[in-house]
């Protein structure tokens, strides 16, 4: 269960703690700055260069260079019980493997979430079984190749989401499972992604002027993931993955995209707000639906009790009290959990 708690101390006086409460929904359709609206490059800059004229996003995916993004943070951590989806434009010019020299294999290009604390750590390796933890993307893979005592052989280019479990060597779908679809290029795909947390499957339309151009089967992590394997998310971002240390990946390829929509979940807790009056202790905030809510107290930090249990929130305030609390001091928190 997904777990968020926010503490607050009462002592005589209280103090008020606000929640972060990030945007629901990121929409950007590059027609001003983005670096002036909340996005970031991390990495090599001259690999993503807006195109005011066009209002789209240029970028290289180039594996020769150190991992690079173009992101913006979500203002909340995503699991595999949350909703989300993801829209945009691609649309490429160019792609193939075998850029860096003796490196035929393919390299993927990705769009979609990472946690930027793993992906910016010096040690992050996108081609390297565990060294990219907690990623959940679309991934592309040009056409490759990789020769062995037989003779040279071919690899299709292959499509699909991936998820990687917070340890790094948990893949959904399998790495064994690739899905043979290539990407047509000089052509704008519309993308959307919709992850759905209830039921843990992801799926994917492919859209060139609102007609389906490409299918895939949908992701359904329960194949995959155990009980205890998960994710944790907090950007989004168009990777650039380096292949340094790689004997035998590469990507270089060039392309645009546009026409950003990220929708993710609220906090679960927002509007935070907290008063003692009349010897009750009371926190009020904006509740979230499916989310349950306990008020715990504390008089050590080392042992909690709850105090009143809220389940089900529905997207409006909630009030949780203490109706008898110590005449010395408490320190108070809420704890909010996904069933």
């Amino acid at each position: 269960m997904k777990k968020l708690s926010v503490t607050l101390a009462i002592a005589g006086l209280f103090t008020f703690v606000a929640a972060d409460c990030g945007a629901n929904t990121i929409t950007e359709n590059f027609s001003a700055d983005p670096l002036q609206n909340g996005w970031q490059i991390f990495g090599d800059t001259n690999l993503f260069q807006w195109d005011s004229a066009n209002q789209n996003l240029n970028v290289i995916w180039d594996s020769s260079q150190p991992n690079s993004y173009f992101f913006h943070s979500l203002g909340v951590t995503l699991t595999k019980d949350y909703d989300f989806s993801i829209q945009f434009d691609l649309e490429l010019a160019d792609i193939t493997s075998g850029n860096e020299e003796g490196k035929t294999s393919p390299m993927p290009i990705g769009i979609g979430f990472l946690n930027f604390a793993d992906a910016a750590n010096t040690g992050f390796g996108r081609w390297m079984y565990g060294g990219a933890p907690n990623i959940a993307e679309l991934d592309y893979f040009a056409p490759g190749s990789y020769s062995d005592d037989t003779g040279t052989h071919l690899i299709a280019p292959t499509l699909t989401p991936t998820f990687i479990s917070n340890d790094g060597f948990v893949y959904a779908p399998s790495v064994y499972i690739p899905y043979e679809v290539s990407l047509p290029t000089s052509q704008i795909i519309h993308v959307t992604l919709t992850y759905t947390g209830t039921n843990q499957t992801l799926t994917a339309t492919f859209q060139t002027n609102g007609v389906d151009c490409l299918e895939i089967p949908p992701v359904v992590l329960p194949d995959d993931f155990g009980a205890n394997d998960n994710f944790a998310v907090d950007t989004f971002s168009i990777s650039s993955y380096s292949s340094a240390g790689d004997p035998y990946d590469s990507v270089l390829a060039h392309g645009t995209v546009g026409n950003i929509v990220v929708t993710v979940p609220p906090p679960a807790i927002q509007n935070f707000t907290a008063a003692v009056s009349n010897s009750v202790s009371r926190v009020i905030f904006t509740s979230q639906p499916v989310w349950n809510y306990t008020l715990q107290r504390t008089a050590d930090f080392q042992a909690w009790t709850d105090i009143v249990t809220a389940p089900g929130g529905n997207g409006t305030p909630l009030s949780l009290s203490d109706t008898n609390p110590p005449t010395d001091k408490a320190f108070y928190r809420v704890k909010a959990e996904r069933p």
